[in-house]
């Protein structure tokens, strides 16, 4: 069960990942987000 949690947190992260940085810097600036914080993000993402 453990292998299909982690499987699905990284499909999780990797969709965040992307989709943050498909958008423009001034879209992610409304949001608060900073392109280099993306990762973190991402990661704060799938932290339950």
């Amino acid at each position: 069960m453990n292998v299909a949690r982690t499987l699905n947190n990284w499909r999780k992260y990797r969709q965040t990942v992307n989709e943050l940085g498909r958008m423009t810097n001034r879209e992610l600036n409304d949001l608060g987000i900073n392109r280099a914080d993306i990762q973190s993000v991402a990661r704060a993402a799938v932290a339950f």
